[in-house]
């Protein structure tokens, strides 16, 4: 039984990612009482412990591999690599400063914060390190964590969020999982010199990528010294002296992997398990908090949740986390009328160099039912990858047949993480592809390849 008073607010938001930005900031613009709460420092996953470290380590791992492979053709440079600590200290110039920039934005607003853990005592009631508050309207905007995996030595593992915030790097890596984070993290751990591995229990890894673009993927990483064990599941991980072994099967046999570390990249959950749900009525599953067609909780109409606490309605990417956060806060100051719509919402592996797909896959489009014209090339002879001496790129597109649409772009190579953007648009308004070829792009660049990628 809560005795202590309750603090009251129109709006409280628990977590200060993409997610909960804009719907505390334009409540406290329109005259309303905001706090938010974050049991970890202020920022949210992708500034601190997502996107932005990670690109400025794969920053590094482009300005490697780019020397390598201009070495000789044009380049001389008697000395090059990765300088790990050097790297960590950069990255923290970025990570460091925004905590404390965050809470300074919250306090120019005048937004109320609380530094612990969230727990619902009741619909509307939140308790947080002794601190009882109450709000008309609450936004679960937890982000996600790592995944418990049913693997004996599961605590062995080091989690993602730890492996940015390794002071050296380790000489031997072992990845469990083939997703985004094995993937980007095994481009920069090889290019910074460390043997890496990645283990993966299916036949394929990034399965919602193209299987064509992948396995260029898959070629362009074991050609830079990266081990893919695919069909192999992890059953153990032990600690042997100063690093870890994995066991692991397939197909009957037994294999075992020693490294200095074995990473989690086998996938990540909404971060809600502790926060008392049931307490407040609202009804949630393994996916996330559930959530009708106005990102308000099916169960307790008080609230609201988006980003990666709702990871079932599209992918949980940061782009999406925000925009989220754009629809929480109309639905709350003016009544629940905007609908999200994840319609070309791209998605990127940071790779060196990088995977990027919008849209439609080819089997999606088969499901449907569409009449559809492919283009598929591997590009590694076109100049755009020639002028790089890059050996390994691609793409696929999807285009409807009669409209003339772009149903799905899925690229490889130099630059696909920014010329995928020219896709998205054209997904997301209809332009067709007969438009985009009209288009006089800037030549020779990378956005020149787009009309011969249709």
């Amino acid at each position: 039984m809560i005795k202590n008073t309750a603090k009251k607010y129109d709006l409280i938001a628990i977590g200060t990612g993409s997610a909960s930005g804009a719907p505390t900031a334009q409540a406290k613009k329109a005259g309303k009482s905001v706090a938010v709460i974050d049991s970890r420092p202020f920022g949210g996953t992708c500034a601190l412990r997502g996107c932005h470290p990670k690109k400025i380590l794969v920053s590094a791992a482009e300005a490697v591999d780019a020397i390598r492979r201009m070495k000789g053709n044009g380049l001389s440079a008697a000395k090059h690599g990765i300088d790990w600590p050097a790297l960590m200290r950069f990255k923290r110039i970025d990570t460091d400063a925004t905590p404390k920039k965050t809470e300074e934005g919250y306090a120019k607003k005048g937004i109320d914060m609380y530094h612990g853990h969230a727990r619902f005592e009741g619909p509307n009631t939140i308790v947080v390190d002794g601190n009882v508050l109450e709000a008309e309207r609450i936004v679960i905007a937890t982000g996600a964590e790592p995944s418990r995996l049913p693997i004996e030595g599961f605590e062995h593992l080091t989690i993602s969020d730890n492996f940015l915030e390794l002071k050296e790097l380790p000489k031997r890596i072992i990845f469990i999982g083939g997703g985004y984070i094995s993937f980007e993290f095994s481009h920069v751990a090889a290019l910074a010199g460390a043997k890496v591995t990645i283990l993966h229990r299916g036949e394929r890894p990034l399965e919602q990528f193209e299987p064509e673009l992948t396995d260029i993927l898959l070629k362009r990483s074991r050609a830079l010294g990266i081990g893919i064990e695919l069909e192999i599941s992890v059953t153990k991980i032990e600690k042997i002296g100063q690093g870890v072994r994995v066991n692991g099967e397939r197909n009957g046999k037994t294999y075992t992997f020693d490294a200095d570390i074995a990473v989690h990249g086998a996938g990540r959950i909404p971060a809600i398990s502790d926060l008392n749900l049931e307490a407040a009525g609202i009804e949630y599953d393994k996916r996330g908090v559930k959530v009708n067609e106005f990102l308000q909780s099916v169960s307790n109409p008080s609230v609201y949740a988006g980003g990666d606490a709702v990871a079932y309605l599209a992918a949980p990417l940061t782009p999406r986390a925000g925009y989220d956060g754009t629809i929480i806060a109309k639905n709350i100051l003016e009544g629940n009328r905007e609908k999200p719509d994840y319609t070309a919402l791209a998605s990127v592996v940071f790779t060196v160099p990088p995977l990027s797909s919008v849209g439609m896959g080819e089997d999606e489009a088969k499901k449907n039912g569409l009449k559809y014209r492919l283009n598929y090339a591997d590009t590694s002879q076109w100049f755009s990858a020639r002028l790089r001496n890059e050996a390994y790129s691609g793409h696929k597109v999807i285009i409807e047949e009669g409209s003339g649409k772009v149903l799905g772009a899925h690229l490889f190579g130099p630059h696909s993480d920014e010329l995928i953007n020219v896709f998205a648009v054209a997904i997301r308004f209809g332009i067709s592809a007969d438009d985009l070829k009209r288009v006089l792009y800037a030549f020779p660049t990378r956005g020149s390849d787009v009309p011969y990628m249709l």
